[in-house]
Parts: structure tokens; sequence; C-alpha cells
């Protein structure tokens, strides 16, 4: 039955992971460490049937896919439904502020249902990204798709193709530059890999 393997790759480090929620704020670029993980990333992939590279509208997935673009000669065609939550009044807000908010812990411990302010829910996030990764499938019926995205938009995937609820969301771990590895069939999914290093070597 043909399947095909769709690579979740997380953009690579930035200066801003860790210090306030970047969002959708255009004009973040990898840093050092983003930079080297997306050669790590591109070396990794290098060699995989990819038939299909995307990436977000955001400089940091594009950036994290060009080192596999460059070396497979293909181009980075651009997705808006993978991109980030839409963070709204809390974009580019320091965590140690949002910490005094008290709608942010509402947000994580209710992700299946609680809104942020002047921005969109998880389970918005959560539909978009499904409808446009059956779309991808519907595609590309076979090979593998590398997918360069964001963490919260890969968690929401993998949630959805295993059954797991939203509020669950801070049990699985999506690392700056990780790859998780999916594999889609009409009728099945298959969870192949989960938060990979940049570094380690491709999924079988």
């Amino acid at each position: 039955m043909a399947h095909t393997i769709f690579h979740l790759i997380r953009h690579g480090e930035h200066d801003i992971i860790g210090h306030a929620v970047a969002g959708r704020t255009p004009g973040i670029s990898l840093n050092v460490r983003g930079r080297a993980q997306a050669e790590a990333i591109g070396a990794a992939l290098g060699d995989r049937p990819v038939v299909a590279i995307i990436a977000t509208p955001l400089e940091r997935t594009q950036e994290t896919a060009a080192p596999l673009a460059k070396r497979r000669g293909m181009p980075v065609c651009i997705e808006p439904a993978l991109i980030d939550i839409d963070f709204g009044d809390w974009t580019m807000i320091p965590f140690d502020r949002l910490h005094h908010d008290p709608r942010w812990p509402m947000f994580n411990r209710f992700r299946s249902g609680a809104a942020i302010p002047g921005g969109e829910t998880m389970a918005a996030v959560q539909a978009r990204a499904v409808g446009a990764l059956l779309r991808l499938r519907r595609e590309f019926p076979a090979g593998d798709v590398a997918i360069f995205c964001h963490g919260d938009v890969i968690k929401s995937l993998i949630m959805h193709f295993l059954g797991v609820a939203l509020d669950f969301v801070h049990r699985i771990e999506i690392s700056p530059g990780s790859r998780s590895t999916l594999l889609l069939e009409d009728e099945s999914a298959k969870l192949l890999a989960l938060n990979l290093p940049a570094s380690a070597p491709g999924p079988p």
C-alpha cells in the first residue's frame, strides 16, 4: 500500500526561544546553533526520497529548510496553514511577564478550550494543520515530505493522529531543530520517530 512519510521538523534555535513568545513575529532568524541544526537536518535527510519540501511563511522555518533544499536541488514551497499559533496580545511578551497573567496558565492547562487574547485556540491550530497535512497526503501519495514548521503545530498533528487530547500537550517534547516522523496511509497512521535530534540518522 502506498504511503507518505512526513518529516515534521521544528525550526532551529533562535535568540528569542526561552525568553518570549515569538509566535508569528516576522524577521526572526536562526542563531549560530540553529544554522548548525539546519545543516545537520539537511545531511540527515539528504538521501531520503524527498518529493516535497514545505515551510511556513516565517524566516526561521525557511532558513531551516534551506540546506536540505540546496542539497536536493528543490524549491521550498510555502504553506501558510502550518504557520505558528497566532498568540495575539501575547506575541513577543517575555515569559516572566506572562507567568503573572492568570490567563496564561489557564491556556496551558486547558489547551482544548482556552482562548488566547486576540489570538486563536489550539483546536483551531490543529484543525488547519491536519487539513493541510491531509491535503499534502493527497498531493503526494508516496515518498517523503519534509515539513519545516513550529513546535505546537507539530504537537497538534501528532496528537491528532495518535488520538491524544490537546490538554496533554505538555507531555510531548518537540525541541528546536528536532525531527518527528509520521507515516500516513489511506487507512492508518503510524508515528515512526519523535523529537529526534537534528544530527540523528534518518528514520527507517
